[in-house]
């Protein structure tokens, strides 16, 4: 893992953020919801940025964060899926509090049963995955087809607190789990369609590209 004084200088040197994201922050922290890490979120809005994506879908709303930055540093479209009825009207209420409701579209259900309405939404060239750890395979592999073939895929917690690697814990859902986030990291760094690499930032982050052929 990275040097702890690193880790801290860099966080440091984090840009501020908004009144509004940091308000967004708090709550999370106070609620234990899972929202992404600062650093991660910043590597990820840089990538955004040289990417320049036009649409962007997005699997694991929770409470907005991630697509509200998203949408603030870029003008990517963003349609962003949430299963949980509380988060739900939490992300509801701070799109309308930020103004973006006509660039991000809130699908609410499991991501899964609106295959369908995600498709009439496409084609996608970004694919956000950050929802249930268990079934990344699943939503690689369900929501790929919706991109276009310039497309980035960006997975986030692949590190998964080191439980990817390092199994040994008394906790047997967090040891099963690791070993199930593994399996995904090597099967998607080893996939014949797409060039991956992870990044040791925040909880570990996926980025991914389609490979080109020899005619471009």
């Amino acid at each position: 893992m990275l040097d702890q004084n690193l880790i801290a200088y860099l966080y440091e040197k984090l840009p501020k953020r908004t009144n509004l994201f940091q308000e967004i922050e708090q709550l999370a922290k106070d609620n234990h919801v899972p929202i992404m890490d600062p650093y991660s979120m910043e590597t990820v809005l840089q990538i955004l940025r040289i990417f320049q994506p036009t649409k962007i879908l997005e699997i694991g709303t929770a409470i907005g964060y991630s697509a509200l930055r998203m949408s603030d540093a870029t003008n990517a479209q963003i349609v962003t899926i949430e299963r949980d009825e509380e988060r739900i009207k939490t992300a509801e209420a701070y799109i309308e509090k930020a103004n973006k409701s006509d660039q991000i579209v809130l699908l609410k259900g499991d991501a899964f049963d609106l295959l369908n309405e995600v498709r009439t939404h496409g084609p996608f060239d970004c694919l956000f995955i950050d929802a249930a750890k268990g079934q990344y395979k699943r939503f690689f592999e369900n929501f790929t087809p919706f991109l276009s073939n310039r497309s980035l895929i960006i997975t986030d917690n692949v590190l998964f607190k080191g439980f990817v690697y390092e199994y040994e814990t008394e906790n047997k859902r967090l040891q099963k789990l690791g070993k199930k986030i593994n399996q995904f990291n090597d099967w998607l760094i080893n996939h014949p369609d797409y060039h991956t690499v992870i990044l040791p930032v925040g909880d570990g982050i996926a980025i991914t590209v389609k490979k080109v052929n020899e005619k471009g």
